[in-house]
């Protein structure tokens, strides 16, 4: 604890926002004579650098080969403070800004499927009604997507689906409700007028799946595989709801939603199969980083999806 103590002082007396420009340049680039070039330093003044970091820190933070220089776990996990640090400063210069200009602050959420339908739309609503000159900036993906750029400081928060297992570390969770996968058809679809359709009645359909890196593909695989290696007829791999939604009403497939989408979107041609799966309950919540405090905007933003969530609920 004492060494920690000892290294910490001695970092903060001597860390400069060179430095790690050069720390972040030099892992974009694999080569420190092209970071040295891009911030207009000598490759000497670069190497020093980077060894007066190494000596600060007591570690090596580079690896050199042939091919260049690759980050040491040490190294990773210093690039990656660095970028948050530049993305914390980055997010309060908007913040000043937006607050010079009239604007009530400025957030970025990145948003899963789980609650890009309702519970988002709402507390953008919510929020906007209270502070009508915050600016909201949404991003959509999957977690494999976000939650990196989450880490990295380029979201303020990611709602959705919680991630149970995976991204765990360094982030907080705020649980808001619990919800399930449904399998969608279109309305009309023949397996609609099946009372108590199994999973034989699906085999002649095809699917509309996630992309495999997700959780809820490898569980779909994990599905099919206990069904006696099934394999669809057809698979279309889409995270794109605009386009899942035109396929399933235009075509007899069949997707994996979650159940308030199917909720919602019911009006639009869109059932859920009285079938249930063994797999896909789970909450939705916010992500944030646990590291940092919350900006005084996405903390008023968080408050509003637990208001929505809270009446969704009720």
């Amino acid at each position: 604890m004492q060494r920690h103590t000892q290294i910490t002082a001695r970092v903060i007396d001597r860390l400069k926002l060179k430095q790690l420009r050069l720390l972040i340049a030099v892992d974009r680039h694999r080569s420190i004579l092209h970071a040295a070039r891009e911030l207009n330093l000598s490759q000497p003044a670069a190497t020093k650098m980077i060894k007066d970091l190494e000596l600060d820190f007591e570690v090596d933070l580079f690896e050199r080969s042939n091919r260049g220089v690759t980050p040491t776990a040490s190294g990773a996990a210093l690039i990656q403070g660095a970028r948050l640090i530049f993305s914390q400063v980055a997010g309060t210069a908007q913040e000043i800004e937006d607050l010079s200009g009239g604007r009530a602050g400025r957030i970025v959420v990145g948003t899963l499927l789980a609650a890009s339908s309702q519970l988002l739309p709402l507390a953008i609503e919510r929020a906007l009604s209270t502070r009508p000159r915050l600016a909201i900036k949404v991003v959509e993906g999957t977690n494999e997507m976000l939650m990196p750029r989450l880490r990295a400081g380029e979201l303020d928060l990611v709602v959705g689906r919680l991630p149970v297992r995976r991204y765990r570390s360094d982030l907080a969770q705020r649980r808001l409700f619990d919800d399930r996968i449904d399998l969608v058809v279109r309305r009309g679809h023949a397996l609609l007028s099946l009372e108590a359709p199994t999973f034989d009645d699906l085999r002649g359909y095809g699917w509309i799946l996630p992309p495999p890196e997700t959780t809820l593909r490898r569980q779909i695989d994990q599905y099919f595989i206990s069904e006696g290696q099934y394999v669809p007829p057809q698979v279309v791999e889409s995270v794109s709801f605009l386009t899942n939604r035109a396929l399933l009403t235009a075509t007899d497939m069949i997707c994996a939603l979650p159940s308030r989408v199917v909720a919602v979107d019911g009006a639009d041609g869109l059932d859920a199969l009285p079938l249930a799966l063994p797999f896909g309950n789970g909450p939705v919540g916010a992500s944030y980083r646990q590291s940092t405090s919350l900006p005084p905007a996405a903390e008023a933003f968080l408050k509003a999806l637990e208001d929505v969530a809270s009446e969704l609920t009720s």
